[in-house]
């Protein structure tokens, strides 16, 4: 897949996928690469952005597979960023699939 549609929409994913549940980064990485191919060292960069920005709070949960694993949370302001990109890639993506249906429609 294409590296910038990657990019593009890897935020909305990271959201979306911690709105259903509090997730740890290799998890999150895990549930991520099962549909879009995604490298671990992209996500935590993003990660630490989100947070910075309050969209998510973390906490630390002890493991018995080594080292406590840092959970992201979604916070209020981040439910309601997520429901604004959500909304903003449904017009997104019904508009560029109009213009693919226009261009391919007569081949």
């Amino acid at each position: 897949m294409n590296v910038q549609f990657k990019k593009g929409v890897l935020e909305l994913c990271v959201l979306v996928l911690i709105s259903k549940k509090d997730q740890y980064g290799y998890e999150l990485a895990q549930n991520i690469s099962r549909r879009i191919d995604v490298a671990e060292g992209t996500l935590y960069p993003l990660l630490r952005r989100l947070t910075k920005e309050d969209y998510f709070t973390t906490y630390l949960v002890e493991s018995t597979e080594g080292p406590s694993r840092k959970y992201y949370k979604l916070t209020e302001k981040g439910r309601e960023y997520m429901l604004e990109l959500v909304e903003e890639w449904k017009q997104f993506s019904c508009g560029v699939n109009e213009l693919i249906g226009e261009g391919t429609d007569h081949e």
